[in-house]
This record gives C-alpha cells, sequence and structure tokens, in this order.
C-alpha cells in the first residue's frame, strides 16, 4: 500500500463481509419459508427476515462503499485520508446502527415502508454516518490530486446521501408517496450507485491492466453519461400502476429500454481493458470479479430488466416473481460482484497476504455465480407461468401458489448452494492460504 491510511479500508471490508453472510442467510431462510410456509411463523415471521435480508443487503453494500473509497482515495489523491480517527468512529456508528435496526425489526419496531423500514432515530444516525463519511472523504480530495475516478465517486456518494433525505418525506397520499419512494430506492440502485460501479472499475481497470489513464476515463467518461441519461427518467417505468398520468408508460418504456446501453458499455469497457492490458496481473482472482460484474450486471440489469419493463409486458408481470428474477441478478452482478472485486482486490495488501490462495476464491466466485443465475432462471420460469395464470386467466393468487411449488424447492437449492459459495468467498479472503503460510515460514525463518 502507497499510504497506510488506507487501512482504515479494512474495518469497512470485514463488516461488510460479516454482513454479506447475514444477508445470504436470511435470503435462504426466507426461500425456506416459500417451501415450508408455517416454518418460524410465530417466532419470526415472513415480513421480518425478508426485512432483515433486504436491509442487510443495502447496508453491506453501502459499507462495500465506503470501504472502497477509503481504500482509492488516497492512492486517486496521492494523499494520506484527512482523518482516519473520524473514518473508524463512522465505521463503528454505522455498524451499530445496522445491529440495532435488525434487533428492532426482530422486536417488531420497525416503519414498515419497504426499503426504509429503519426508525427516526437510525435514519438520523445514517445522516449524520454520511455527513462524516462525506466531509473526510472531501477534505482529502480537496487537498490532493483530483482524477475523473475520484471525483465521479464522490458526486455519487454525495447523491446518495441527498436522495436518502427523501426517506424522511412520507405523506399521506399514497400516489405522492410512492413517487418520493422512488426518488430513493430507483435514482439510488439505477442513477447514483452506477457511478461508484463505474469509478472503482475505473480504478480497477487502471491498477490491474496497465491501460492509460486517459484511455479508461474517456469510457467512464462514456459510462456515466448514459446512466444519468437513461436512469433518472427510466424512473418511470415505477410510475405506470400508482396513479400518475398516462404519459409515464411512454417515458418509462421508453428510457427504461435505453438503460441497457451503461450496462453494456461496462461490458466493453471491461474486456477491452483486460485485453488491450495485455500484461498479467497476480491477482486473477480480482480480473475475474471485475470482468464477472460487467457481464452479470448486464444481463440481470440489463436484459432482465428489459424483460418486462415495456408497460404492455408489466401489465402482466408487475409484481411477479419476473421481478424476482431481475432484482436477484441485477443487484448481484452490479453491486454485489463491484464490492467483491475491490475486497478482492484490496484485501492481500491490507492483510500482507500476497500472495494468497485466490483458487479458492475463484471458486467461489463459480459457485456463488451458478447459484445466482439458476436462480435466475428458476424464477424467471414460475414468473411466466405465475403471470399467465394468475394475471390473464384470472385464477386465485394462493391457488397459482401451490402451482409454483416445484419452483420454490428449486429456488430453495439455489439459494443454499449461494450461501455455500459465500462462505467459501469470505474464507479465501479473511483466512491465510497455505501458499501465504509458506512464504511468511520463509521470511521468518533464521538464517543457517
Amino acid at each position: 500500500m502507497k499510504y497506510q491510511s488506507q487501512k482504515v479500508a479494512l474495518y469497512y471490508f470485514v463488516g461488510a463481509l460479516v454482513l454479506f453472510l447475514s444477508q445470504v442467510t436470511f435470503g435462504a431462510l426466507a426461500g425456506a419459508v416459500y417451501v415450508w410456509p408455517n416454518l418460524l411463523a410465530e417466532t419470526l415471521p415472513f415480513n421480518i427476515i425478508r426485512m432483515i435480508h433486504t436491509n442487510s443487503l443495502i447496508v453491506w453494500l453501502l459499507m462495500g462503499f465506503m470501504g472502497a473509497a477509503y481504500y482509492l482515495i488516497p492512492e486517486e489523491s496521492e494523499t494520506e485520508i484527512y482523518s482516519p480517527l473520524i473514518a473508524k468512529i463512522q465505521f463503528w456508528l454505522f455498524l451499530f446502527g445496522g445491529a440495532a435496526a435488525i434487533v428492532g425489526y426482530m422486536m417488531g419496531i420497525h416503519g414498515g415502508r419497504e426499503f426504509l423500514e429503519q426508525p427516526l432515530w437510525i435514519k438520523l444516525a445514517i445522516v449524520v454516518v454520511m455527513l462524516m463519511f462525506l466531509f473526510n472523504l472531501s477534505m482529502t480530495v480537496l487537498k490532493g490530486r483530483k482524477t475523473a475516478v475520484s471525483m465521479i465517486l464522490i458526486v455519487g456518494l454525495w447523491m446518495v446521501a441527498l436522495l436518502f433525505l427523501f426517506a424522511f418525506y412520507n405523506p399521506v397520499n399514497l400516489v405522492l408517496d410512492k413517487i418520493f419512494w422512488w426518488f430513493v430506492v430507483h435514482l439510488w440502485v439505477e442513477g447514483v450507485w452506477e457511478l461508484i460501479m463505474a469509478s472503482i472499475l475505473a480504478f480497477l481497470m487502471i491498477k490491474m491492466t496497465g491501460v492509460d489513464r486517459e484511455i479508461v476515463e474517456k469510457w467512464l467518461y462514456l459510462i456515466v453519461s448514459l446512466a444519468l441519461f437513461t436512469g433518472l427518467l427510466g424512473t418511470g417505468h415505477h410510475y405506470y400502476w400508482i396513479g400518475t398520468p398516462g404519459y409515464w408508460q411512454w417515458i418509462g418504456s421508453v428510457f427504461s429500454t435505453l438503460e441497457v446501453a451503461p450496462f453494456f458499455a461496462m461490458v466493453l469497457f471491461t474486456f477491452y481493458m483486460v485485453w488491450k492490458g495485455g500484461r498479467k496481473h497476480p491477482n486473477n482472482a480480482a480480473i475475474l470479479w471485475a470482468l464477472g460484474c460487467s457481464v452479470f450486471a448486464f444481463f440481470g440489469a440489463g436484459v432482465w430488466g428489459f424483460l418486462h419493463t415495456l408497460a404492455n409486458v408489466n401489465y402482466y408481470t408487475h409484481g411477479t416473481q419476473v421481478t424476482a428474477a431481475h432484482g436477484h441478478l441485477a443487484f448481484y452482478g452490479a453491486y454485489v460482484m463491484v464490492n467483491l472485486a475491490i475486497i478482492t482486490y484490496a484485501m492481500p495488501k491490507l492483510l500482507g497476504r500476497e500472495p494468497y490462495n485466490q483458487m479458492l476464491n475463484m471458486w467461489g466466485f463459480w459457485i456463488t455465480s451458478s447459484g445466482v443465475a439458476f436462480m435466475t432462471f428458476v424464477l424467471t420460469f414460475a414468473g411466466v407461468i405465475q403471470s399467465h395464470v394468475q394475471r390473464f386467466l384470472g385464477e386465485s393468487y394462493m391457488d397459482v401458489q401451490d402451482q409454483m411449488m416445484f419452483f420454490y424447492q428449486l429456488r430453495l437449492g439455489a439459494g443454499l448452494v449461494v450461501v455455500i459459495g459465500a462462505f467459501i468467498i469470505v474464507y479465501s479472503l479473511l483466512v491465510p492460504g497455505r501458499e501465504t503460510q509458506r512464504v511468511k515460514a520463509a521470511q521468518t525463518k533464521p538464517a543457517e
């Protein structure tokens, strides 16, 4: 590592990985409830399990983004972090807030607003944490070198914080509530998070391929422009059926279709950079995660999003298992994988374990990715059946659920594979491999 203050990223990466395991475990538990509906019905109802599953996802992804920022900003700015102490305090506050929210959910304390269920005091704590984070990061960038990677990353992170303020606005009118609710949920994942994702991938391409920074930055500007152009008005695909004017069906359909473009550009970008770089980077696992991220994001957010984003198709598929298929593949491809890419790149440096047992990490990649891909196909088939039988033929919801039980069983199996893969990935990152141990033993062995 060039800068000692980069070590604060280790707190965030370890915290993110622990929450990652929690998230996938509760996801598998939710899948089990689909198969055995009365499982834990009294002690831990399904709505609480799902709440913990989705909130753990959001918290660990944000924690990963924070760790990525604290790792790459010093290198991009060519200066130490403004205050490592603030970074450490911020981490423990964020971790405490996330843990308190989960405990509160288990006790039935929540706001009931999907994805934004956090009680008011935790929302306020999140704002405080984000202000500490952004102050620390902004001061670091201001005193050092300014690059396209660092500036786009910090703009994305500032927009994450500003858009979260809409979580405090909860109007009585349900239509207005949903309009502004999507300002947080959609404009995060299909807007400003894409800026964060693109800047992290750009940093990795610069470090691992050796391609000229100018070339990488030109691609970065193109991807960010496409993401904002399509993502902002692409919010309209959530406004089809909530009571808004009919013109949103046209706006949503057109711009949602165009949302495929930035993800396709990311595929071209990462593969072109790795090919153009030509040199063999020792961390093959990090390259695999970076390439996998662009491919899975393109299919999950791009292709599977397009499958049911047109208004006349969405009329039948809205809220079915097709939505779940798209959501799982998109989140995994775009944000889980980019976090695991930067963590896989940075952890060996942070822990002083180069070389490390990256083969196990790559096995984790293929096992987890196969599980998510299979789950996506299973949910897609289930959603198509559900759309036809329930929405088109008019059979009752519960009768249709019985007909899809086979798919839910397959989904549970896929979920268990994902859990196994996740534990392998975390183990490979946190536990020294045999190769590392041999190298360290040779270094410490006294000369004869």
